[in-house]
């Protein structure tokens, strides 16, 4: 294979390329069979060995969709060019530029990498084995890195994990193609988690309805809900504007999380009740995410001393979430209507930022926004856990879900 990059120098080089993803049977939940003997075997491997094995695991099936170098080869994958085209070094250089290296960028740079991990461990809770879902999770998180790359441009965030936004170091048409882009790196492997038509069908559909729900929450998301936030501020009932914020959360965040779940229980092949509580609980987890999200932008995320991404962003751009609309029922009429004039049209200065986010942390309405974020959770694993049978998996799944959405994080 040609590595068409290697004329180059490249700033932001990755840790290796990985092995390509291999075809994996369907996973199907075993049959319960009597106990073997007992061995005595070595010590297991600590928590933290495993995590570090899961990440290695996890970074190689990145490397092997989305190359830090990639050649020819990889190129024609990632841009399904047809066999009768050819791909010019140089054509080859320039696509790299244009959908890969955005991507790898913030790949780079980390992340909580969570989905990966609650996906696992619905898996194991299914009585599947992991091995042959490495490709899945891999994809799953490129989408989501895409997916940031795009809300940062609709947001206009200008850092992320501690570092400069995608569209700020490569330009906004360029990130938002790549991220964009990213999103069909889940297409690519769901052909190889089962050969069953019918079942392929049904990811597909999952997959798709999936980017549908997220791009209507995006939608919903940037059109605002300026309106709602001045009939509450007018009225002191909170209730339309929290539904509508809910709304978008559950589509733009909890629907990709659904989806990995769903694709988890088609390949595992649960039954249909088990399959429906496992994707509520995805949703669940990933709306919670969001609603926390909502919070830590008033408190920050610091990563190696430096915060990952300005504080109060969401207030300095005019943008109605969930603490804001909380604090409708927990401030004062005539303070709750001051708090919003403020913030109302983008642009507030630092010092307005700082003084709305004292008002809404002093009023409770962080802490309701937690409170909401953990409910969500909980409730969703109460309808989730009669249809799993006890075990450490079952457990550590429903551990994963409480601590996504109460750990400070990088998104």
């Amino acid at each position: 294979m040609t590595d068409m990059t290697s004329a180059r120098p490249r700033t932001a080089p990755g840790t290796g390329t990985g092995d390509g993803p291999e075809a994996a049977e369907p996973v199907r939940v075993p049959a319960p069979s009597p106990a073997p003997p007992f061995v005595p075997s070595p010590a297991p491997p600590s928590g933290a060995e495993e995590r570090a094995d899961a990440a290695a695991g996890l970074r190689a099936h990145i490397d092997a969709l989305y190359p830090a170098r990639p050649g020819e080869a990889e190129l024609r994958e990632i841009s399904a060019l047809p066999d009768d085209c050819a791909l010019p070094p140089e054509t080859a250089v320039r696509l790299d530029d244009a959908l890969v290296r955005p991507v790898r960028r913030l790949i780079e740079r980390g992340g909580r990498r969570w989905r990966p991990r609650l996906a696992t461990a619905a898996v194991e809770a299914l009585g599947g084995d992991p091995a042959g879902f490495g490709p899945l999770l891999a994809a799953a998180e490129i989408l989501h890195t895409g997916s940031l790359i795009v809300d940062d441009v609709q947001d206009g965030a200008v850092r992320r994990r501690g570092a400069p936004a995608a569209h700020v170091e490569f330009g906004l048409a360029a990130a938002l193609n790549a991220g964009t882009a990213a999103y069909f790196s889940l297409d690519r492997v769901l052909p190889d988690l089962s050969r069953d038509p019918l079942t392929q069908v049904a990811m597909y559909r999952s997959f798709m309805a999936a980017l549908r729900s997220a791009h209507a929450g995006q939608g919903l998301d940037i059109a605002g809900h300026r309106e709602a936030m001045d009939a509450a501020a007018a009225t002191g009932d909170a209730r339309p504007v929290l539904e509508a914020v809910r709304l978008t959360h559950r589509l733009k965040s909890g629907a990709p999380v659904r989806c990995l779940m769903e694709l988890v229980a088609h390949t595992c092949g649960t039954d249909d009740a088990l399959h429906r509580a496992l994707a509520r609980y995805g949703e669940a987890v990933g709306t919670a995410y969001q609603i926390t999200d909502d919070v830590q932008d008033l408190t920050g995320v610091v990563r190696d001393g430096a915060p990952t991404k300005l504080i109060g962003e969401d207030l300095r751009n005019g943008k109605v979430t969930m603490p804001l609309a909380h604090a409708v029922a927990l401030l004062p009429r005539t303070e709750l209507t001051a708090l919003w004039q403020s913030v109302r049209t983008p642009g507030a200065d630092p010092g307005t930022v700082r003084e709305a986010i004292t008002a809404l942390v002093s009023s409770g309405a962080l802490r309701a926004a937690r409170e909401e974020a953990d409910h969500l959770v909980e409730r969703a694993w109460t309808a989730l856990s009669p249809h799993l049978p006890p075990s450490g998996a079952a457990t550590r799944l429903h551990t994963l879900g409480r601590a996504t959405v109460r750990r400070s994080r990088l998104a």
